[in-house]
């Protein structure tokens, strides 16, 4: 059966019973998805595919969804992998938010890492606040706000976010990331 590349909530639901099931790929930090992810999916972090695509995509045997929080980083995850998967990559529409919030089941694990939206906006509410107050003994470091909130208005119209690629490398969100190795191999299962 052929499935759309960006795929519902509710599509997803009725795929994943089904006997040609995708792959489920969570392209998130390994904290965030320790913290919640979709039984039975398997955890290669966008930096991961960043480094590896291609290999990557050699590894996958069948149809793959790219989960992530929302759907950004799968949409990017998914544009690398396209030229060696093709038709077999698809998007989950909404991510894991629109999946709980549609009523799907999500593994709940220790819950001691943010989200990525959420550690952004706390380090950029951090920064920006820093630098409000360092001005008033330090005039030029108003500066600092006005640099955040410029990187935000950016962030915002481009759909990327330079201050999520710096933290998803912090060790918080890097401990227990798999070698391509590892990441290979476990995709390699999932279609056997």
């Amino acid at each position: 059966m052929t499935q759309p590349k960006r795929i519902t909530s509710e599509q997803a639901r009725i795929w994943l019973t089904q006997a040609d099931a995708p792959t489920i790929v969570d392209v998130r930090t390994p904290a965030e998805f320790a913290a919640e992810h979709l039984a039975g999916s398997v955890n290669i972090p966008l930096d991961l595919v960043q480094q590896h695509a291609e290999q990557i995509a050699r590894a996958a045997t069948g149809e793959v969804l790219l989960v992530c929080r929302t759907d950004n980083r799968a949409t990017q995850a998914a544009d690398l992998l396209a030229p060696n998967l093709g038709e077999r990559i698809h998007v989950l529409v909404g991510g894991i938010s629109s999946w709980a919030e549609r009523g799907g089941e999500v593994t709940q694990g220790n819950g001691r890492t943010w989200a990525m939206d959420r550690q952004v906006r706390a380090t950029a509410g951090a920064l920006a606040l820093t630098g409000v107050l360092a001005s008033t003994v330090v005039p030029k470091a108003k500066w600092l706000a006005g640099g955040i909130g410029a990187g935000l208005l950016y962030s915002g119209a481009s759909g990327t976010c330079a201050m999520a690629s710096a933290l998803a490398k912090a060790p918080w969100n890097t401990r227990g990331t798999p070698s391509l190795a590892q990441a290979t191999a476990a995709l390699a299962s999932k279609g056997a």
